[in-house]
């Protein structure tokens, strides 16, 4: 007897459908054969099934039982084949009417007493029912939530293989999951201990902090130790906007492919802050392995990636950013496949003036050499540098500044400024991909970053004397614009893009 349903391998954020066939009925001495190029993890499920069918009091076959999983040259990888394996199982030794299995896709970890445990990716599992037009997909109910979130498909919260059984056969009707009661989509908005109004002085790194965060513009912060970068950098995610649901989406599938949707779970929609240590490697910065997974910059999509002590960070480490910066996107190649992760983020970096880190302070003295300072600053390149829209100085606060009563601008009054400056963004890009003024074309930088002969010449005046790169020089423009929105400005003035040429420090520092 042979029965058929439908199943999932992942790569990369995607999910490949997968047939799974299973054969009873045939001559020979009672086996199971596991064919389909299954990876070690899928070898293993049949011992997973066999345990789980005989603790939910199940038969096992008395005749010899071939599985197949389809497409035969696709490498099918993870525990989430326990499910469909054992129903197909049954289905084919005539413990379970078979007509309903093909109409859903089914995914599911097989535990030895019979309970089904969640799994990676089922978010995209969804996706890929929907656009195959299954009547729904079966999850265990710790995955199911986040599958829910995806509209025009149903889902099935199953908690083991007798519950799982009895649906199919009729005897326990389970009723799909509703998408506003996910725990994913937590109503009340995030509540952020961290404030604005805590840090004292820095109005200049306030400022830029604003822009960037307003024009989704990538920032580097320079200063001596102690002189609240890393205090400012915590504060960010106060003052972001929220993403669209579309955008959060794509942050829950990316944080579900990598095993680690629980930590949106019951959050609210939010956008990720990622925080690497310097001591991160390449593979786990950008992504990739053995089995080729999303790295830090892509579970920061749509979000901030925070890198402190910028200079620490491995060359090659800091290099590997450049081409991810400029596209929003990473493609990886392996043995084991291709694959493209989407990467679009706010990186957010800071670092020391030089080793000893008070190069500049009034108070301290500089204990570093010429080429002590050389070697620091050059181990971040001036290929990374252009595509930093934003360097920025942040001096050592003087003690009046710690004393005073006097507070700043709390987020609220940031955030609300931010967002209305989004919101023009998003009027001004409504047509095309372009989501802020960080990621505008050449052909928009025409359209929108117009400037008057004179501040032209201004502008030309800068690039020589700071020695700025093409890409730098649009840098500048698209900072200009960002300014000139948060200003409610229709068009760059000079003073947007005096402010926007102050944002090059570092430029200033190296020349």
């Amino acid at each position: 007897m042979l029965a058929t349903t439908t199943s999932a391998t992942l790569l990369g954020v995607q999910a490949l459908q997968v047939t799974v066939e299973a054969n009873g009925g045939e001559k020979g001495e009672p086996r199971c054969i596991l064919v389909g190029l299954p990876d070690a993890t899928v070898k293993e499920s049949m011992d997973r099934v066999f345990s789980s069918m005989s603790n939910s009091g199940f038969p096992h076959p008395r005749t010899k039982v071939t599985i197949n999983l389809a497409p035969g040259d696709l490498k099918k990888e993870g525990a989430s084949f326990d499910l469909p394996i054992a129903l197909t199982l049954l289905s084919a030794i005539g413990s379970l009417e078979s007509s309903r299995l093909n109409d859903f896709v089914l995914a599911g970890e097989l535990g030895l007493s019979g309970e089904i445990r969640k799994i990676r990716g089922a978010l995209a599992m969804a996706m890929m029912a929907r656009k195959i037009g299954k009547k729904g997909i079966v999850l265990p109910k710790e995955s199911a939530w986040e599958a829910s979130l995806v509209e025009g498909i149903s889902v099935y919260p199953v908690e083991s293989l007798s519950e799982a059984v009895d649906f199919f056969s009729g005897k326990q009707p389970i009723s799909p999951l509703q998408k506003e009661e996910s725990p994913y989509l937590v109503s009340s908005p995030r509540k952020h201990p961290l404030d604005f109004s805590e840090i004292k002085g820095q109005l200049k790194l306030k400022r830029a902090v604003e822009v960037a965060v307003a024009g989704g513009h990538n920032m580097l912060m320079l200063g001596p130790p102690g002189s609240g970068k890393s205090m400012v950098a915590k504060r960010i995610p106060s003052i972001l906007p929220p993403p669209t649901l579309d955008e959060y989406l794509e942050v829950l599938n990316i944080f579900s492919i990598g095993g680690l949707s629980s930590s949106l779970h019951g959050n609210g929609i939010g956008r990720p802050i990622r925080c690497p240590h310097h001591t991160i490697s390449d593979v786990g910065l950008l992504g990739g392995g053995t089995k080729p997974g999303p790295g830090e910059i892509s579970l920061a999509h749509n979000g901030i990636l925070f890198m402190d002590e910028l200079p620490e960070f491995k060359r090659s480490a800091l290099e590997v950013l450049r081409q991810p910066l400029e596209d929003g996107e990473v493609t990886i190649s392996r043995s084991a496949g291709k694959i493209t992760l989407p990467c679009e983020f706010m990186l957010v970096s800071a670092m020391n003036p030089c080793p000893c880190g008070y190069l500049g302070d009034e108070s301290k003295t500089c204990r570093c050499s010429i080429p002590q300072i050389q070697r620091y600053r050059n181990k971040i390149s001036g290929p990374l540098l252009d595509r930093i829209d934003i360097h920025v100085e942040a001096p050592a606060v003087k003690i009046e500044e710690l004393r005073s009563g006097a507070k700043g601008e709390s987020s609220s009054r940031v955030s609300a400024r931010i967002a209305a400056c989004r919101q023009r963004q998003g009027k001004r890009f409504a047509s095309g991909p372009c989501k802020t003024n960080s990621g505008m074309t050449e052909k928009l930088m025409e359209e929108h970053c117009g400037i008057s002969d004179e501040n032209m010449k201004l502008l030309t005046m800068a690039m020589e004397r700071l020695s700025l790169s093409a890409r730098a020089y649009g840098k500048i423009l698209k900072v200009s614009r960002t300014i000139a929105d948060i200003e409610y400005s229709e068009g760059i003035e000079k003073e947007h893009l005096l402010e926007a040429i102050q944002y090059r420090d570092l430029d200033r520092f190296l020349n």
